[in-house]
């Protein structure tokens, strides 16, 4: 497992940002009916809570006192069971639509967040951790749609609440009203210094929680290596630093939060007991009657509930604000490549798509001047020309960082050139959609990676519509249909995830299976044999042959034996093309690749005779 300390997200530094908040409302406007409703069931609720002090002043002052006995009663209860119904039935409104709200936002944010994974371009992945993004679309998007379904329910209470109870206490006596009003500018003094300090200790918190989904992925992922190599005391001791790292931060943000809450409460009583002792005396001198002081009492007391839960609320938005941030930082990525606006009207875009303009691909590929280089300024490619005739099969080899594996990537636009273009069938292909060209393309990789579900899931996973007769003919065709029958149910057989009940080999011929069921123009093998032994290399070079027949390929190999029949073999240094010729004419030209091959072929050979003497031994 790597040591994630050196690993950083994006740093958020601001204050407090409304916009942010206000971009969230943009992203969930499908729920603004809902959380409107909402609003008003709270506004109800606000507004009985006000009005209840006042019946109560009303029956102290008319049926409870000498001078009230003589009353009606059956007025003041029918009212006052009408004001109890109206609070039942919006609490229960409230509470039951805004548990819809919650669900249904952490429905759309998670949705909206893998549509925007499968439109960014392969450079974000490159630069972005996997835990990050699961934490993004899982612990982030819970904490928002929890504060939009009932942190906002918490605060237009409270703000309603707060200027109904405040206009009471004024009309009912504004000299008492001031004793309690006086306190709130030292409130919103403390509650300003803890909300700077509140969001600084979240963000801290958030980012931590992000490296550590990054620490299990990585852990579960590479778990053969970990054990192979004897690493678990190691990667044990690397994550206790890492989550010892996250308690420090969060007893940090949850001791900030605990002393915050304490000390409102504490100012607030005091105001309360302030107003207390006056109306009291007050009374006493006839000045205001029971049934006021009483009403009086019930608001000074409720009033600094409100203020209470604002600033709850606000303390909470601090840590929403770490999450929305990153949220928002998501679906706000632009990707790398995009198609210009004149090409996703005629062509579509991923999404939706308009195939009916779809010119067909007859496979030309011509790289013209390409210069290739990363964000971070490093040249892979430099001037580099080529032209490929529909359906003939390009084979690239060289060293590690000639360019091999970025000429392919270019090639599927997966990368757009730094410099020159890139023509299929004679025409820039960023003048074409880059579904359209993806969709004529066969990736087959060094390192397969397979679905969670059966064999058939996989062969049709790009071709849904596909049936079971074409995707065992494809399987066939690639020799994988005999290990496939032997599996305990044979084609309807679980992979495992990632394939883990495969063989190296058995997914690299279930994937090429894969490939051409989808029926590429284009395809790619990307070190295919590598990693497979001898036995499934043959089975694979025969996949080879027969499913690159009339489709213009391109070969990254590292067996050389392997591309022999390629019509044209490119021997690359420094992303330019030093050799460049047939398996027979470079080899006859006993240059680089001439090298490279005898080499390679000494390795194999002792390797083979190493094998033999190692198995008669053990005879």
């Amino acid at each position: 497992m790597s040591d994630f300390s050196h690993i950083e997200e994006q740093d958020y530094t601001r204050k407090f940002d409304p916009g942010l908040f206000k971009k969230l409302f943009l992203h969930m406007r499908r729920h603004w009916k809902k959380m409107g409703f909402v609003a008003a069931m709270m506004a109800v609720l606000a507004v009985t809570d006000v009005i209840l002090p006042l019946m109560t002043r009303h029956a102290i002052d008319h049926y409870i006192t000498p001078e009230g006995l003589s009353s009606p009663l059956w007025p003041f209860g029918l009212a006052y069971l009408g004001i109890i119904l109206a609070q039942v039935g919006s609490v229960f409104l409230f509470i039951l639509v805004a548990a819809r709200v919650e669900h249904h936002v952490n429905y759309d944010m998670r949705m909206k967040g893998f549509r925007k994974l499968q439109e960014l371009s392969f450079s974000y992945y490159d630069r972005t951790s996997v835990g990050y993004l699961m934490s993004r679309l899982t612990s982030d998007t819970n904490n928002l749609a929890e504060a939009f379904g009932w942190g906002l329910v918490d605060l237009v209470w409270a703000v309603i609440f707060l200027i109904a109870v405040t206009i009471a206490m004024l009309v009912i006596n504004w000299q008492l009203a001031l004793m309690v009003i006086a306190v709130v500018p030292v409130l919103a003094v403390i509650t300003a210094w803890f909300q700077k300090h509140i969001l600084k200790a979240q963000r801290e918190v958030r980012k931590i929680n992000s490296r550590i989904t990054g620490a299990f992925n990585e852990g579960i992922m590479g778990v053969k290596t970990t054990k192979s190599l004897v690493r678990e005391d190691a990667n044990f001791e690397e994550f206790s630093h890492l989550t010892g790292d996250m308690r420090r931060a969060a007893v940090r943000a949850a001791t900030l939060s605990a002393v915050f809450l304490p000390l409102v409460i504490a100012i607030s009583s005091l105001a309360s007991a302030l107003v207390l002792g006056e109306g009291a005396a007050r009374v006493l001198r006839g000045v205001i009657s029971l049934g006021t002081l009483t009403a009086f009492v019930n608001y000074s007391v409720q009033f600094f509930n409100p203020i209470r839960d604002i600033a709850a609320t606000f303390a909470e938005m601090q840590r929403i604000q770490a999450a929305a941030e990153r949220v928002v930082s998501l679906l706000e990525t632009e990707p790398d490549i995009q198609d210009s606006p004149a090409v996703v009207e005629k062509y579509g875009d991923n999404f939706h798509p308009r195939r009916e303009n779809w010119e067909e691909i007859h496979g030309a590929v011509t790289f013209e001047n390409v210069t290739f280089r990363y964000k971070d300024g490093t040249e892979v490619l430099s001037d580099f020309n080529l032209d490929v005739r529909p359906g003939e099969t390009i084979a690239i080899v060289g060293p590690t960082g000639a360019g091999k594996s970025t000429i392919v990537n270019l090639l599927c636009r997966f990368y757009e050139p730094t410099a020159g273009r890139i023509l299929i069938d004679g025409v820039d292909y960023r003048e074409r959609s880059q579904l359209w060209l993806q969709s004529s393309l066969g990736y087959v990789l060094q390192e397969p990676h397979l679905f969670s579900g059966t064999v058939m899931d996989n062969l049709r996973y790009a071709d849904p519509e596909a049936s079971r007769e074409q995707a065992m003919a494809a399987a066939r065709l690639v020799n994988a249909d005999a290990f496939i029958r032997k599996m305990d149910k044979g084609y309807d057989s679980e992979v495992g995830e990632g394939g883990s009940r495969l063989s190296t080999g058995e997914k690299q011929l279930i994937s090429f299976a894969r490939a051409i069921l989808h029926n590429p123009r284009l395809f790619v093998l990307d070190e295919a044999t590598s990693s497979v032994d001898t036995e499934t290399e043959v089975l694979i070079q025969h996949a080879i042959e027969e499913t690159l027949k009339g489709r213009t390929s391109f070969i990254i190999a590292h067996r050389l034996s392997t591309i022999r029949s390629a019509d044209r073999i490119l021997l690359l240094e420094g992303g330019r093309i030093a050799e460049e010729g047939r398996h027979e004419e470079l080899l006859r030209r006993r240059g680089a690749y001439y090298e490279l091959y005898t080499n390679q072929f000494r390795e194999e050979a002792a390797g083979q005779l190493l094998g033999r003497r190692e198995t008669a031994a053990e005879a």
